[in-house]
């Protein structure tokens, strides 16, 4: 029998149910993987072999001054000028609305010179204040971890290096506040740059600045560590060097994006799903593959050990995901028989079986993790058109549109909307600063100006709509009647057939947890270290692990 079985044909795998995988819970559960968007990045620019250096550093013995970063790549060059800046302690906020900020940065495209630095001198150091030129691609600011910050530089200053048990505490010596791109405060529209091979993939020009300002963050410490300890100075170890990251403050402007952006959801999650398919697909491993698995299990159980939080929700996550990389790991040692037909899939069906969907999640990055051969072609994907399907076909049927709901929004049965709990949140954008926040409905004023992000509430209030039209009636007479529905078919009929286009939860219900959406979209930039201070921002870090720009190798 097992000898039949050992030669049978290796049976389909489809991607995971959108009914599993488009869940608040699992999509708050996702980890950054081999096809995350800093990763899809790095492999770029080593794989077209692009050069790195400063031309510019002019930082005076106080940390005050700017310095240039450029990215040298086969047909363009992109410039990161950045302006350090002396900042009292008690002007030093995470915020948004803050008015200062250690360090500021504007990504150029192209060479960066002596007038292009005048002008982002006068602005960027401003950022929402100040206004940028079609010549910039992102706008940025961050903050130093203070006490890291300093302990680093005294140490390097007496001739010796940091503690490391200090450095893997935090993780990073500097935290952006807000990495803006696409068009905001004047910065170049996506558009302008979506065709070209670097920025093709989305997010690309803004992980090249995180990545750059990485850099600047070591760039600074030593520098200041040079001033105070003069001969004795040295520089920070590169090992140590490679466990920093850049870290990153985040809240609730970056949530609606998912909905608002579906197509390109889709396209993320079916990339992921896809590359999950073809590893469990594969007939056999390969003892590089095995290796290379085992290592990323490894490392991914020492970053579970060194990552901690404070908040009761993570702590609960981090506790599970503990014991499933155990269990996994004495599964791999002990259990799992990878010499019979399709082991990567009988590996992936245990952990479905016995692990939670944090556990679950990490799986899949494990899985994908040594087998970029397989999979990292599907990169090409992640990037999506959103301008098609606009136009509605007023000779559509009734008929035709109720079908179409039943096949892909069937899921908001599951949601009473007369039940008060489930419309308790709606969404607006503040006026000060232009941000997404989300209100209470049951107790705040402004529901005047909702943003329509309740896509569960909409589309079960255009199928109620629906009832008693004849099924031939074209849907043009029912938009005469109904307008205020036409927002909502319009998205129907622009999704049909994406499997992954929709977050199949209500994202107004009173136990909606904001930290799911951000966790999902920040897992996909390839961030981990997620640290919720509330269920609606969140510190994580960025590059931690990750080569520098003297340093970049084919083991990212």
């Amino acid at each position: 029998m097992k000898q039949a079985e050992e030669h049978a044909p290796a049976h389909a795998i489809a991607p995971r149910d959108p009914d599993l995988v488009m869940r608040l819970s699992r999509m708050g559960s996702a980890h950054p993987m081999r096809l995350s968007f800093l990763r899809v990045l790095l492999r770029r620019l080593q794989t077209d072999g692009w050069r790195f250096d400063r031309p510019v550093w002019q930082v005076d013995a106080a940390g005050v001054g700017h310095a240039v970063y450029r990215a040298i790549g086969p047909e363009r060059t992109y410039s990161l000028v950045a302006f350090a800046h002396d900042l009292p302690d008690d002007m030093r906020s995470d915020r948004v609305i803050a008015t200062a900020w250690d360090a500021t940065f504007a990504l150029v495209d192209g060479e960066a010179n002596a007038a292009d630095i005048t002008r982002l001198a006068a602005n960027v150091p401003l950022q929402e204040a100040g206004r940028v030129s079609a010549r910039e691609l992102s706008l940025s600011r961050a903050n130093r971890s203070v006490r890291l910050f300093s302990h680093v530089v005294d140490r390097l200053a007496e001739g010796r290096q940091p503690d490391r048990a200090e450095l893997e505490a935090v993780g990073y010596l500097m935290r952006t506040t807000a990495v803006y791109g696409s068009g905001k405060f004047g910065v170049v529209d996506r558009d302008a740059i979506a065709d070209r091979v670097e920025t093709k993939a989305p997010f690309q020009a803004e992980m090249l600045t995180v990545w750059l300002i990485r850099a600047f963050t070591v760039d600074i410490v030593e520098h200041l560590a040079r001033v105070k300890g003069g001969a004795r100075a040295v520089r920070l170890d590169r090992d140590l060097r490679r466990g920093l990251g850049v870290g990153n403050s985040t809240g609730l402007g970056m949530a609606p994006f998912l909905v608002n952006h579906p197509r390109l959801l889709n396209n993320w999650i079916a990339v992921r799903e896809n590359a999950l398919a073809r590893v469990r697909l594969l007939p056999s491993l390969e003892p590089q593959t095995l290796t290379g698995f085992q290592d990323a299990l490894a490392a991914a159980r020492e970053n579970a050990t060194l990552w901690h939080s404070a908040h009761p929700l993570q702590i609960a996550k981090l506790d599970l995901l503990r014991v499933d990389l155990a269990r996994l790991a004495a599964h791999v040692a002990q259990d799992w028989d990878h010499s019979r037909p399709q082991p990567w899939d009988r590996l992936w069906r245990w952990g479905e079986e016995i692990l939670s969907e944090e556990g679950q999640e990490a799986l899949v990055s494990l899985l994908l993790e040594p087998h970029g051969a397989v999979i990292d072609d599907l990169a090409k994907g992640l990037d999506a058109d959103e301008t098609t399907g606009f136009a509605i076909d007023g000779s559509l049927t009734i008929g035709q549109v109720r079908a179409w709901l039943d096949e892909g929004y069937s899921w908001v049965s599951r949601f009473d909307f007369t039940d008060p709990a489930q419309s308790a949140r709606f969404w607006y954008v503040s006026e000060e600063k232009l941000e997404p926040r989300l209100g209470e409905r049951h107790d705040e004023a402004g529901q005047d100006r909702e943003q329509p992000l309740g896509v569960a509430r909409a589309m079960a209030a255009l199928s109620g709509a629906l009832a008693g039209w004849g099924a031939e009636t074209p849907i043009a007479a029912f938009l005469l009647r109904h307008p205020e529905h036409r927002h909502s078919l319009r998205r129907l009929l622009m999704l049909r057939g994406l499997r992954y286009a929709e977050i199949r939860d209500n994202v107004l219900a009173a136990n909606m947890l904001p930290i799911d959406i951000l966790r999902c979209k920040l897992a996909f930039f390839g961030a981990d270290r997620f640290d919720p201070r509330s269920d609606r921002w969140v510190r994580i870090s960025l590059f931690q692990g990750q080569p520098f720009p003297d340093e970049l190798t084919l083991d990212g």
